[in-house]
């Protein structure tokens, strides 16, 4: 009798460890599974951190912990500099110029693209070419302190250059003639305005410097130029490798008849003026008398509009950004 109890104790007992078994097995997987950041290797790390922009690795990324620290000091990390912002610079707490100086030298000469929306100046772009002569892309929207004269001396430094991008500003057909002759490698121009529909705004001037100046378009963006057939016709024989040509909001354009006809036979990808701009990342036209209150950002974005152009002298007497000077490491070039 005591065997038989025995034996059938030992069963109960496999039984319940048994049924026991997947009910910890399932308590376990319900269980959040807890990540250690710091434990991803380096290069990981550092492929996630490039992700975000300037402002936000300087501002927040880098002073997580010493390795994120130290990681965001690497010049590597500082090859491609997105200065992105929403426009409203009287709302941060510190000066985007400086701060966009801060990010430059950090890249210790290896820069080659680099991004300035709104405060750009001709000051910031003497700076850049005192910091690199490699520079392959630079995109400047909204910058009303970049002149003329500031950006064809930058163009001068420039050599390599194959991308400029320009929405809005105070530049025209004098950087555009000194960009083309200085940047024999340039193979993408954007240079996007606002389009107006009023007649008496016509204006061929930027187009025919770029026909006569920017011999080896491959890529040519005009969304909101006021460029008539005339401006059209010069940067179709002047531009002869054309691919890509964007027109969207060019009002004074004519694509009918054999104007149409050959920019349909020289161009691969063309935009024409009526072609929607919801893919468009700004305001594209103008309503009404031509003029504009600045409300910069298109309906499919959602940053409050930023009337720059009146408040620009006030922001470059401010400095509010505190330059974390302590590991400043210039590199001329």
């Amino acid at each position: 009798m005591s065997t038989n109890t025995e034996s059938y104790s030992a069963e109960a007992e496999t039984e319940t460890e048994t049924e026991s078994e997947p009910e910890s097995e399932s308590k376990s997987s319900k269980e959040p599974c807890l990540r250690n950041w710091l434990e991803l290797p380096r290069d990981v790390t550092a492929s996630i951190l490039l992700r975000l922009g300037a402002i936000q690795i300087i501002e927040s990324a880098q002073k997580v912990c010493t390795q994120w620290r130290n990681i965001c000091n690497d010049p590597s990390m500082w090859r491609s500099i997105d200065m992105w912002n929403p426009g409203d610079l009287h709302s941060m707490c510190y000066d985007l110029e400086k701060m966009c100086m801060h990010a430059i030298d950090r890249s210790c000469g290896d820069l080659v693209d680099i991004n300035i929306e709104y405060f750009g100046t001709d000051e910031l772009l003497t700076y850049i070419t005192q910091r690199t002569s490699n520079l392959r892309s630079l995109r400047l929207v909204i910058c009303w302190g970049v002149s003329d004269e500031g950006l064809s001396e930058a163009a001068s430094k420039f050599p390599l250059l194959e991308e400029l991008d320009i929405y809005l500003g105070n530049t025209g057909k004098d950087a555009i003639e000194a960009v083309g002759r200085c940047c024999p490698l340039l193979k993408t121009f954007k240079f996007n305005q606002q389009g107006i529909r009023d007649p008496s705004y016509k204006y061929d001037e930027d187009a025919l410097a770029i026909a006569e100046n920017m011999h080896g378009l491959r890529h040519l963006q005009l969304v909101g130029n006021k460029l008539t057939n005339l401006g059209l016709q010069a940067i179709l024989d002047g531009c002869p490798y054309l691919e890509s040509l964007d027109l969207r909001k060019c009002f004074h354009v004519n694509l009918e008849g054999d104007m149409g006809k050959r920019c349909a036979e020289r161009i691969k990808n063309l935009r024409h003026p009526n072609d929607s701009t919801h893919d468009y990342q700004f305001t594209a036209e103008i309503n009404g008398s031509g003029f504009s209150n600045y409300g910069y950002l298109s309906s499919d974005f959602s940053y409050d509009d930023y009337n720059l152009s009146s408040d620009y002298d006030d922001y470059y007497g401010y400095d509010g950004f505190d330059g974390y000077d302590s590991d400043y490491n210039v590199c001329l070039v």
